[in-house]
Parts: C-alpha cells; structure tokens; sequence
C-alpha cells in the first residue's frame, strides 16, 4: 500500500501561514533545497487542497521559481498533482488532476494502486479530512526557529485525539527541525 506524508512547515508559535496565507517566512536555503530534493524523489504524486493548490499552480511554473530553484522547480512542476476542492471546476497547472468528491474513498484507492509515496504540502483543512479518516501514513512537521505572532494554525479543528510516536528528527543548520512521526 502506498504511504501519505503529511509535511509542513510551522512557527514555534503554531502557524503554518501567515494571515493573508504568507509562506515568506520559511527557512529555505541550499541544505533545504538537498532535503527537499531528496524527499521529492521519494513520492510520485501530490495532493493539495485548493488553495494550496492555487498558490503552489501560480508560483512553481514561473520564470522566478524556475531560475531561483530550478530542480526543485522542475520536481514540482513535473510530478502528479491531485486538487481536492469542490469549487473548483477545473486545475490547469501540468499533470494535475481534480477530485471533488468522495474524498475518503478516492484516496483509499490511490493508496491501493502502485507507486511511490504521495506528498501533501500545505492544505491543513485537507489534512483534517484524511486524518478522520486515518490516510496519513507520516507526518513531518518543520519548525522554523522564529515566532510569527499571527496567521492560521496548523490542523486548527482537528476534533479528535491522534496520539503520534515519534519515529525520526533532523536539524538543519539555520535551526529549522523536523520532527517525523507517525500514528501510534
């Protein structure tokens, strides 16, 4: 069965976004970019809830994110996508494709069929979703050494208890730390 890593990155105070669905906080740099090379070379397909969906569809295929990260630009844009939304009509962005009903039941048969792991970045509301209904496989949560005082809080409305183990950390030089767990 195939995995779904959950991943995203974080505040010391909680958020994963700021209020206006801000991402310029992130520690990003060349030790980043080599982590996020190798974790992107592990999975086949992404999943994206809508708006992170939007966000990621308008920066990775632009000129800008070409030359500034062009592997990784190059592993986002080629990689399968999945938008799970039910407003939108249509996903344009290259090798995407639109699941707007039936969650559960469609990822259910994506981990059946083969291949690698899937990523979901981002997409906390999404996330809520796929834990009530036990999809997640992994979750790393990267915390970014900075308070931002504001924004949207990682997987805020979860509604019930997920006890986790904690199966792995990496610290990164810029004192970004990943914590992996997964569901006990």
């Amino acid at each position: 069965m195939r995995k779904i890593v959950f991943q995203n990155m974080i505040t010391l105070d909680g958020y994963f976004e700021g209020p206006n669905h801000e991402l310029d906080w992130h520690h990003v740099d060349s030790e980043w970019n080599e982590y996020a090379e190798e974790f992107l070379n592990t999975v086949d397909t992404l999943l994206f809830g809508r708006v992170t969906y939007e966000l990621m569809a308008k920066y990775w295929p632009t000129e800008n994110a070409i030359k500034d990260d062009p592997i990784i630009a190059n592993k986002m844009n080629s990689l399968k996508k999945i938008a799970f939304s039910r407003t939108l009509d249509k996903v344009d962005w290259n090798n995407s494709s639109l699941i707007k009903e039936n969650v559960p039941e469609e990822v259910f048969k994506l981990k059946q069929t083969e291949g690698k792991s899937m990523a979901m970045f981002g997409s906390s509301n999404l996330a809520l979703t796929f834990i009530e209904n036990n999809l997640i496989d992994e979750y790393r949560i990267m915390v970014n050494p900075l308070i931002l005082g504001a924004g949207h809080t990682l997987l805020n409305g979860i509604k019930q208890k997920l006890d986790l183990g904690l199966i792995k950390t990496k610290t990164f030089k810029s004192g970004l730390v990943g914590l992996y767990y997964q569901p006990k």
